[in-house]
C-alpha cells in the first residue's frame, strides 16, 4: 500500500500558523496591559527591558504624530494586505518557505490591526538598548516592538531567503 502525499501544504496549516501568531501576540499584550502602566519599564538584562508603550504610528512610530487618520489608514492597509496574503497562499501552496513567510506576516499584521481596532494604537513591550547605538537611537534604545512586529520581521527575512534561493536555482 502506498500513501500519496500532495506536494503542497494545506491552506489550513498556514492559516493556523497565522492564527497562532495572532493569539500569542494578543496574549502577551493582555499580560503587559495587566502588569504595566503606560511608560512603565522593568529591566530584565543589561540590554533588554520589558516596557509598555503605545504606538499610534507604524514602524519606528512613522506617522505617530498625525491627527488620528493614520489609525484607520493602517487598519485598512492591514486588512488589504491580509486579503492579498491569503490570495498568495492559495496561489503558491507548493512553496513552503514562501507560505511560512507570508503566514508570519499575516499573523503579525492582523495582530496589530486588532490593537488598532481595540485601543487606537499598537501595544509595544520589547525594548533592546545598547550604549554604542546612542548616535543612531537617542539614549541607545531601539524602538519598542511586540511579537506581531517580530513575526512580520521573521516573515520578511524568510521572504528574502526564499527569493535568494529561487534566484540561485535559476
Amino acid at each position: 500500500m502506498t500513501v500519496s502525499r500532495s506536494s503542497s501544504t494545506p491552506m489550513a496549516l498556514w492559516l493556523g500558523l497565522a492564527l497562532a501568531v495572532i493569539l500569542l501576540d494578543q496574549l502577551t499584550k493582555v499580560l503587559v496591559i495587566g502588569e504595566f502602566a503606560l511608560h512603565d519599564s522593568r529591566t530584565v538584562t543589561s540590554y533588554f527591558n520589558l516596557v509598555r508603550a503605545h504606538n499610534t504610528g507604524a514602524a519606528f512610530s512613522f506617522l505617530a504624530d498625525a491627527a488620528g487618520w493614520q489609525r484607520w489608514f493602517f487598519v485598512a492597509l492591514g486588512i488589504l494586505a491580509s486579503g492579498f496574503i491569503v490570495w498568495m497562499l492559495k496561489t503558491h501552496p507548493e512553496q513552503t518557505l514562501f507560505c511560512f513567510a507570508v503566514s508570519m506576516i499575516l499573523g503579525g499584521a492582523l495582530g496589530n490591526v486588532i490593537d488598532r481596532l481595540l485601543h487606537g494604537y499598537v501595544v509595544d513591550f520589547l525594548q533592546f538598548h545598547w550604549g554604542w547605538l546612542a548616535p543612531m537611537f537617542p539614549g541607545g534604545y531601539f524602538p519598542s516592538f511586540n511579537l506581531a512586529d517580530s513575526a512580520i520581521t521573521l516573515g520578511a527575512v524568510c521572504l528574502i531567503a526564499d527569493e535568494l534561493r529561487r534566484v540561485r536555482r535559476a
